[in-house]
């Protein structure tokens, strides 16, 4: 004998309103069927006008209805029919899916919700939105759970569309009224509108972390470069310093410490890049994490959801292109092959084995804003200055530079060994050396030792002088970071130090002084801003 499922289809014993199997099932007079409490509900709550739910018929008066026993007895064998037969497929509330509201039992996972009858449907509960009339209109959406947050609190309509003034979702009612004259989209539109903006912003991330994955790599690559070059720097020396071992057994342990400080600093140099580059990708990642969580979501509203209520902050990064390490600064081999017949004087150029006993005369030296030019600035300490953006209005005392960017340090000697160091790191112009106290101050002046000045200088960023008069172009080695200036009042001695590589710049010698001498400074103009780095006087750190 065939079941009660197989005898009947089993929508026909489906309240239209609740779509469950009948309870109590009563006929209304236009020959439609609903369980007696649904359609009781039905005209008390939500009509003023008695009629039916599918086919619209009014009536003058609530009909007085009775049960229908034969659908209910069919009803009845029917659910008794699902209870020993469930289905196989069934899921179980809590593990992420939106199960179907109308099932008995064990629930299967729900195909659709329906924002007119705040039900979620299985694929079978579902059915009658496919066939019938007046459920086929019903707005059905992927399966979510609360429903009602998907309502218009206002007009009790689905929330369809999205503000873009506004950025809020609304009904067709807000649409037409509030909304009107706002650029409104559907929710779907909407969304995919932001999923493609979230795909552009993925990609945006996803290249920066490329870039500087590729930026590690190079920096990682400068520092094998480094190590090799040292290497070889190291191993070239070597035999070259046995050959004039008098001399160099003093100077070689100074060299092998330069080229270990460089190394070193190029290493640490590196490590900071790289853990910089490092906590830039992982803050990227942590965003593209972000990202990824939102773009996970199918459901529009639940996309918008997210995606609305993430946070994007602008990324703290920044600009790697031109962050590069300079591995090669090692390079000896021309001074070496001349090291051999005259050791002294090129090995002072090289590393100067006797910059340690100058650092042993160091003194404390503050620049003296009274010979400050008006357009100069001297920090508060004494330690900084730099061109100003405007003139100052100073009294023009006579010890005031004023025509030319120059300042005297307070400090001034007349004996004696001292020595001191500037910084001049980003500098692309600037002259340092000493100067004696009765030199002319005032208008237009030629920096040289007949005027009172021995110094050298910086001119755009390459090319060091000598302002000897005539002037002596200068060769370096490396650009300096910071000058080293020493002065042996009596042997008439000036000379100037890289301090990084402790090698002789240059000296002046066979100087006669016969007054005080006063450090000199010139940072020079800042050429809009290229030449704004001010000039620095440091602590010297002497190591016996």
């Amino acid at each position: 004998m065939s079941s009660a499922r197989s005898l009947v289809p089993e929508e026909n014993f489906l309240c239209s309103i609740c779509l469950s199997v009948f309870n109590k099932p009563v006929s209304t007079p236009c020959g439609h069927n609903f369980c007696l409490d649904c359609i009781t509900n039905f005209w008390e709550t939500k009509h003023t006008a008695v009629k039916c739910p599918l086919c619209n018929e009014t009536f003058d008066s609530i009909p007085k209805l009775r049960v229908n026993t034969v659908i209910a007895e069919m009803a009845a064998k029917l659910k008794r029919a699902v209870q020993e037969n469930p289905p196989t497929t069934t899921e179980q509330a809590g593990n992420g899916n939106v199960l179907c509201g109308v099932c008995q039992g064990a629930k299967l996972k729900a195909l659709k919700s329906c924002l007119v009858c705040f039900v979620s449907y299985c694929e079978a509960h579902l059915e009658p939105h496919t066939k019938i009339s007046a459920l086929k209109k019903h707005k059905l959406i992927h399966p979510v759970e609360n429903l009602e947050s998907r309502i218009c609190k206002t007009h009790d309509e689905p929330l369809e569309f999205f503000c873009g003034v506004d950025h809020m979702f609304i009904c067709g009612s807000c649409k037409d009224s509030d909304h009107k004259s706002h650029k409104t989209v559907t929710v779907e539109e909407e969304a995919q509108m932001k999923r493609t903006q979230l795909g552009i912003d993925m990609n945006d991330t996803d290249q920066m972390i490329r870039v500087r994955q590729q930026k590690i790599q190079e920096i990682q690559d400068s520092v094998e470069a480094s190590r090799n070059n040292a290497a070889k720097a190291l191993s070239y020396s070597m035999p070259v310093m046995t050959a004039v071992v008098e001399y160099i057994k003093k100077s070689q342990a100074e060299l092998t410490e330069v080229i270990e400080t460089k190394k070193k600093k190029i290493e640490t140099e590196a490590e900071g890049f790289i853990k910089e580059l490092e906590e830039e990708i992982m803050q990227i990642k942590q965003k593209n994490l972000q990202l990824n969580q939102v773009s996970v979501a199918n459901d529009p509203f639940i996309f918008l959801e997210n995606f609305l209520s993430l946070t994007i902050t602008p990324r703290q990064v920044k600009d790697w292109s031109d962050v590069t390490l300079n591995s090669n600064v090692y390079a000896m081999e021309g001074a070496m092959t001349k090291l051999v017949t005259s050791v002294k004087r090129e090995i002072s150029m090289l590393c100067d084995p006797d910059l340690k006993k100058m650092e042993q005369h160091a003194v404390d030296v503050t620049l003296d804003p009274d010979t400050a030019n008006p357009w100069l600035i001297v920090s508060e300490d004494g330690k900084q200055v730099t061109h100003g953006d405007r003139k100052r209005n100073l009294p023009n005392k006579p010890e005031r530079f004023d025509h030319v960017l120059n300042v005297l340090a307070k400090e001034g000697f007349s004996s004696g060994k001292f020595y001191y160091e500037v910084q001049v790191k980003e500098k692309t112009h600037w002259d340092l050396g000493v100067a004696k106290e009765s030199i002319n101050r005032k208008g237009d002046i030629r920096l040289s030792p007949q005027n009172g000045y021995w110094t050298i200088l910086l001119k755009k960023g390459y090319g060091f002088t000598a302002n000897a008069g005539p002037a002596i172009n200068l060769h370096v080695r490396e650009m300096p970071q910071k000058i080293g200036v020493f002065v042996d009042y009596e042997e008439g001695q000036v000379s100037f130090y890289n301090v990084d590589s402790r090698a002789k710049i240059f000296s002046f010698t066979g100087c006669n002084f016969t007054e005080k001498l006063f450090p000199f400074f010139s940072p020079c103009a800042n050429d809009g801003g290229k030449n704004s780095a001010p000039l620095i006087i440091t602590p010297i750190k002497y190591n016996s």
